[in-house]
């Protein structure tokens, strides 16, 4: 192995020098120098996957670049590539074209429903893909003391984890309340070998509670929503990571920070995005060309895409067109669309990509009681008024409303007329049986029920509706495939997205994912949903760690409190 290097290490001196010829040569294109954000009239020479100089080079090949800006490949600085619902080598197919070559990612989805053994099969599956998956141990399994995945994660799984080659670093410690308030179950993972490098999530915190979570040692947030959040993490010395999701949409708000403070500290990501979302607006190009439409120049538009998240995540051969970088290059024909039109990965054309081992361990995760429509009837003596969960739309926060049920016979129903539905999160790990009932505004439901096996982070089963037997006939669906999305309506199944790995992830192809993911927001905007991604929002509801009131499958809670509230306010 070592002298393996030193070889490659010589060859790659001896073209860099312009001793030997280079594998090849980028000829002709506008290379940009993200250390000082000029375009470089040059050519880049690439030997053994890497860039060896920038000058006058020869090739044993050469790629024309005239007329075309040569820049490094994306970084995606954090996501979830469960929230995609493609198989690892289908979500590469689908973002290597759109220029993103390398992504850290926080894989707390499998870790909630398959434990470490998910974690290191992922690790496994992703060793063989041109895209480079970097790892950030999944610290908050669970997320709080509210959810219920299959097991939680120790000290010691994180141990385990923390060795692996290519995880680098904790991924984001979205128990915000456990480690503001010193919590020692919190404070001891942030003491373990390999936790020097860790993700924050902290939405809404701000003043001196902001700075006791800094004080832990946590230096980046994806969660900011608001400019002043932004711009008090940025003076805190805060990696600020400005997200771009599918739910929760935070782009437009933060990026005049660029322009106040410079693209220094500032890294984009997705974290979670749905299939139908990359493949109609892209990925980090879209946030680069969103970024741009909103006054950032393109050249720190690219460096927040490139080197600013191989910085924070401390990727030293990554983000950068120049000697001793991987030789991630993209070419693009214009600075408006970013859309390239050529991708290296490694210095070559991304040819085939082999599908992964998929063992039948990582199935037949979904194990419920068979629930009834009786499960879901909420019984409601005397007056009084309800906490609501009022969904705030392009965000994943939400707000805590009180208002006054419809109570028919002792129970208290949805009322579409107001916009109040039923939720509820199902236990579907051990097979409990337990069963979190609540009320909910914003998804316009008219009839039917909306159910998914995708709710963040314990991923238990998360059904929303206006008639009981709906809620348990999707329930059932979900049950009987293995886990997904679906739609119902007078008990029939009007659309489904079957995701049998881990309840998680499809086998099928990216085409089928998005046609039938399409299929289930259409088939919910006919029962009068209106939100631009139903699913992505119901996921988020069973969160625990966002604010302000949420529902798992131990009841309602109040996050901004902390604590399990009951239904009647």
């Amino acid at each position: 192995m070592y002298r393996r290097g030193v070889d490659e290490l010589t060859r790659r001196l001896a073209v860099a020098r312009g001793d030997e010829p280079a594998d090849l040569v980028v000829r002709g294109g506008r290379v940009l120098s993200v250390f000082t954000r000029e375009w470089l009239e040059t050519d880049v020479a690439v030997v053994d996957g890497f860039v060896a100089g920038l000058g006058d080079y020869e090739g044993a090949e050469e790629l024309d670049a005239s007329g075309r800006y040569v820049v490094p490949g994306f970084i995606d600085a954090h996501v979830h590539l469960e929230s995609s619902k493609l198989m690892l080598d289908e979500f590469a197919r689908l973002v290597l074209p759109l220029g993103t070559t390398t992504v850290v990612v926080d894989p707390h989805e499998i870790a909630n429903v398959l434990g470490t053994d998910g974690v290191h099969w992922l690790l496994d599956a992703c060793a063989e893909l041109p895209l480079d998956v970097f790892v950030m141990a999944s610290s908050c399994v669970p997320a709080s003391s509210f959810e219920h995945p299959r097991r939680p994660l120790s000290p010691g799984d994180l141990e385990g984890l923390l060795r692996r080659r290519r995880v680098i670093g904790l991924a984001e410690m979205m128990n915000f309340p456990g480690v503001i308030g010193g919590d020692p179950a919190e404070l001891v993972k942030l003491s373990l070998d390999g936790a020097a490098h860790v993700d924050g999530h902290a939405p809404g915190v701000l003043g001196r509670s902001l700075n006791a979570y800094v004080a832990a040692g946590i230096r980046s947030d994806h969660e900011a929503f608001t400019i002043e959040e932004g711009r008090e993490r940025l003076r805190a010395g805060v990696w600020l990571l400005i997200r771009e999701a599918s739910a929760a949409r935070n782009l437009e708000a933060l990026i005049p920070l660029v322009q106040e403070f410079g693209p220094g500290r500032i890294a984009f990501c997705t974290d979670d995005r749905e299939p139908e979302h990359i493949a109609e607006e892209g990925h980090v190009n879209s946030m680069v060309r969103r970024a741009v439409e909103l006054g950032v120049s393109p050249e720190d538009a690219l460096v927040i895409a490139t080197l600013n998240p191989a910085t924070w995540h401390r990727l030293d051969r990554f983000g950068a067109v120049a000697p001793g970088y991987q030789a991630d290059l993209l070419l693009l024909p214009d600075l408006e669309r970013f859309e390239p039109e050529t991708v290296l990965k490694r210095g070559r054309p991304v040819g085939e990509i082999e599908r992964p081992d998929v063992p039948e361990w990582v199935k037949h995760t979904v194990r419920v009681r068979h629930p009834a429509a009786r499960d879901f009837t909420i019984p409601w003596d005397g007056g009084g008024k309800a906490r609501v969960i009022g969904v705030v739309p392009g965000q994943i926060v939400t707000d805590s409303l009180v208002d006054e049920p419809v109570v028919v016979d002792g129970l208290a129903v949805a009322d579409p007329e107001r916009d109040l539905a039923k939720i509820a999160v199902v236990e579907r790990h051990l097979g409990t049986g337990r069963l979190g009932l609540g009320l909910v505004r914003g998804f316009g439901l008219r009839s039917g029920a909306l159910a998914s096996s995708v709710a963040h982070d314990a991923h238990n089963i998360v059904v929303v509706g206006v008639d009981d037997h709906d809620m348990a006939r999707a329930v059932r669906r979900l049950s009987e495939i293995g886990g997904g999305v679906v739609v119902v309506e007078d008990g029939g199944v009007r659309a489904e997205l079957a995701l049998p790995i881990a309840g998680l992830l499809s086998e099928a192809p990216l085409d089928d994912v998005v046609a039938a993911s399409r299929g289930c927001i259409d088939a919910a905007a006919k029962l009068g949903c209106a939100l631009e991604s139903p699913f992505q929002q119901l996921a988020f509801l069973a969160l625990s760690v966002i604010p302000s009131l949420k529902i798992t499958d131990a009841g309602l809670v109040d996050v901004d409190r902390f604590e399990l509230v009951p239904l009647k306010a």
